[in-house]
């Protein structure tokens, strides 16, 4: 799931959207490139995300997924393509 977008279910950033940026067991990484940033992602349980497998996150989510060096622009700029297709989606 790493390089997916998903969006918060629960608590009080309940309809955000972030990228998974790592995940364990029980829990992912999260991170938006605005106040959530790649050196301290934000710790959610997996029950409480649901993740778009649909939206392609281009080659950031691909450097992602290989281990490779991200950078919050490159997030931001993800984040701002996923908000242009949600609007576009709801017309």
């Amino acid at each position: 799931m790493i390089g997916k977008i998903a969006v918060s279910m629960a608590g009080h950033d309940k309809g955000s959207a972030y990228v998974i940026v790592k995940e364990d067991n029980e829990y992912v990484y999260l991170c938006d490139g605005n106040l959530k940033l790649l050196e301290k992602p934000k710790k959610k349980n997996r029950k409480h995300i649901v993740v778009n497998k649909a939206f392609d996150t281009g080659e950031a989510g691909e450097k992602l997924q290989k281990g490779e060096r991200v950078y919050d622009h490159e997030i931001r700029r993800i984040m701002k393509l996923y908000q242009i297709h949600v609007g576009n989606a709801e017309v």
